[in-house]
């Protein structure tokens, strides 16, 4: 017969007390065994006991009351990004995630959608984390980073355009991605370069850095640049080539693969001949774009792999006096096939 949520809500919790005494041992060995102490030698038959027994009773280590008896948590947070930010950084948040897990860490992901700098940093000492790696979304300040250290924080870790004192730092030189493409696009000609700029509210943070990129490329040159606005939609992609002709356009760099594909479709629905009439480049080197016809020509960005994010993170909680690290996150290049 099936319990009532009555009877579910009243059932007792299971405590090491009762893994010990089902196991036949300490309270200490179901500590060591169940936390993987290896400073403490226990034979492997009692460690299967000791897990067989946490098994059969339903036993869970209660997180927060081993904390406070280490001093320390084993949790990593991660903000959650709240723009959109593409499959090639998905992969890279998905490989750090997994890397910290074998290093034995618990990745928690915050929601801080709506929260100032201070308001985010308040909100994650309050989880006690014993390392936050902040991806750009909230751009902490010096007093939050104390704030956190203060509580417990062995290391603050940021990712994104630049370093905030007290913080180790990985760079992602948006700029660098611009540069790139427009140097590639004065190389071909290129005298009036387009320059997509998505309208999706927080991509700014990618988007301005990379027209700067372009611009700078671009002036030694004497090219011009052109912001073209643009929001994710046919509409708009549409409405935008319709006018392709008045800008005068004979380069355009789309900010990204997404964009790129997006736009193309739109210049050859008008008529606009690629790389003819306008050259295209995107960035991330998406396999979609190997796959259009032309070819799109990209960015190809080398990032640094998601295991030596998680590898910096066990190095700063191991030793947090030591200094703050700024290591350059990514480097770019140009791919160059038909559509440029």
């Amino acid at each position: 017969m099936s319990q009532s949520p009555k009877q579910s809500a009243g059932r007792t919790v299971p405590t090491s007390a009762d893994v010990a005494r089902l196991a036949g041992v300490s309270r200490a060995t179901v500590s060591y065994v169940l936390n993987n102490t290896a400073a403490v030698r226990i034979s492997e038959p009692t460690r299967q006991r000791v897990r067989e027994a946490a098994e059969e009773l339903g036993y869970v280590p209660h997180a927060a009351a081993r904390s406070l008896r280490a001093g320390h948590s084993r949790m990593v947070l991660l903000p959650t990004a709240h723009v959109p930010i593409g499959p090639l950084y998905s992969r890279f948040f998905n490989e750090l995630q997994w890397a910290l897990r074998r290093l034995d860490y618990t990745v928690v992901q915050y929601g801080s959608v709506g929260l100032d700098p201070d308001e985010a940093a308040r909100a994650w000492a309050e989880l006690r984390p014993v390392a936050v790696v902040s991806l750009g979304q909230v751009e902490l300040t010096a007093q939050g980073v104390e704030l956190l250290k203060r509580s417990g924080a062995k290391g603050v870790i940021t990712v994104g355009p630049q370093r905030v004192e007290g913080t180790h730092a990985l760079v992602m030189d948006q700029a660098q991605v611009g540069h790139a493409a427009g140097a590639h696009l004065v190389e071909r000609g290129c005298r009036t370069i387009g320059v997509v700029m998505p309208e999706e509210p927080g991509l700014e943070m990618f988007s301005v850095p990379r027209l700067d990129g372009v611009r700078r490329a671009a002036e030694a040159a004497g090219a011009e640049v052109v912001p073209l606005p643009l929001r994710y939609e046919e509409e708009p992609a549409d409405a935008l080539a319709a006018r392709w002709r008045e800008l005068g356009l004979d380069g355009v760099f789309a900010y990204n693969d997404e964009y790129a594909m997006l736009l193309m479709r739109a210049l050859q629905d008008a008529g606009i001949a690629i790389p003819e009439e306008t050259a295209v480049v995107g960035s991330d080197d998406l396999l979609l774009g190997r796959l259009l016809r032309p070819r799109l020509s990209t960015v190809h960005i080398d990032m640094a792999l998601g295991r030596e994010l998680a590898e910096l993170v066990d190095r700063v909680v191991r030793d947090p006096e030591s200094a703050p690290e700024r290591q350059e996150l990514l480097d770019s290049r140009v791919v160059r096939r038909e559509s440029s």
